[in-house]
């Protein structure tokens, strides 16, 4: 496979023709603000810009040595070379190092195997980290985005903690849609990860997402809509206002799903649980816990709330999952 113009522009005069052995950690993230929707669909360019929150350790480390063929590991057992997940990583290493040597590759997660969240962002997130550090590139941060960008889309925000915006960008080449750091902290906002169905996905994300450009008359609106949520989204972080911020998230969410639903025939990932756990939610809010929420393209639920109602938010979700997005290594360290 030959170079993208977006990965042969970021790697020219780097050599991939020699590696040492490297190990780098990227977070998982949540999308705040969603993407839904590609302008572009080979080098994964959006059609709106996003902007995500980090989960602190939960995410994926990933290590790459030189080896006599290649192979590949997830939590300690061999990935079979046929499998889907195995090719698709295979393809992404052939394209960002051409003419590499032979790689053992090995990758394990901490996200929970079962709380619905695509381990794809921080996957290929902390492959890109390993194989700069591999291979000696020291590419600028932004560039090692826009190389994470071509294995999942949302893998572009996994470069840093915390908060980080991708910009959309209108290059053809991809060039300048990557990550973004917010340099703003707020050490008190906490994730809360809730779920409502742990079983597997009838219609994957990249299926359902082209499905609902395409058909859903909602999608229309789509852009303006989330032009909107990114203003209020930054305007929320800087005055540290978890109603606000939390507001917006829950919008951009269920804005999402409504154009999912409203898609022929229509993209239903809610379960009754889903839908129980968000009048749950909305209740509590009512009676003064100032909890919020926001889904992905599936059943379950992450809150958002502040560290001082953590104990509130566990007692009424035995099951919740707490997150401290500014907790465990900065993304590239091991």
């Amino acid at each position: 496979m030959s170079a993208s113009p977006s990965l042969a522009s970021a790697l020219a005069g780097r050599s991939c023709a020699e590696a040492r052995a490297a190990t780098a950690f990227a977070p998982a993230n949540i999308a705040l603000v969603k993407y839904w929707g590609k302008r572009e669909a080979r080098l994964n360019l959006p059609r709106t810009g996003s902007l995500s929150l980090s989960l602190g350790t939960l995410g994926t480390t990933t290590s790459v040595e030189p080896a006599a063929q290649d192979s590949l590991a997830l939590g300690g057992e061999p990935v079979d070379p046929a499998s889907g997940f195995a090719k698709r990583l295979w393809a992404f290493v052939d394209e960002a190092a051409p003419g590499r040597p032979p790689l053992a590759v090995a990758t394990e997660n901490t996200i929970p195997t079962a709380a619905g969240l695509a381990s794809s962002a921080s996957g290929f997130a902390a492959l890109v980290l390993a194989l700069d550090r591999a291979f000696g590139w020291r590419l600028p941060r932004a560039a090692l985005s826009v190389l994470a960008r071509q294995g999942s889309g949302s893998a572009c925000r996994s470069l840093w903690r915390g908060f980080v915006a991708w910009r959309a960008g209108t290059r053809d080449d991809g060039l300048d849609s990557h990550g973004e750091p917010l340099e703003a902290r707020w050490p008190e906002l906490r994730i809360g990860l809730l779920l409502a169905d742990t079983g597997p996905k009838a219609v994957g994300s990249r299926e359902a997402m082209n499905h609902t450009v395409a058909t859903s008359p909602l999608y229309a609106a789509w852009p303006a809509a989330v032009e909107g949520h990114l203003r209020e989204i930054r305007s929320a972080i800087a005055a540290q206002d978890v109603h606000h911020l939390g507001r917006v998230a829950e919008a951009s969410a269920l804005t999402m799903h409504a154009t999912m639903l409203a898609a022929d025939p229509a993209v239903v990932y809610w379960r009754p649980e889903s839908v129980r756990l968000i009048h749950e939610v909305r209740r509590l809010r009512e009676d003064g816990l100032p909890v919020y929420l926001t889904m992905d393209a599936g059943p379950n639920l992450k809150l958002l709330y502040e560290a001082a109602s953590e104990p509130a938010v566990q007692s009424a979700f035995p099951g919740l999952t707490p997150v401290d997005p500014w907790s465990g290594p900065e993304p590239g360290e091991d």
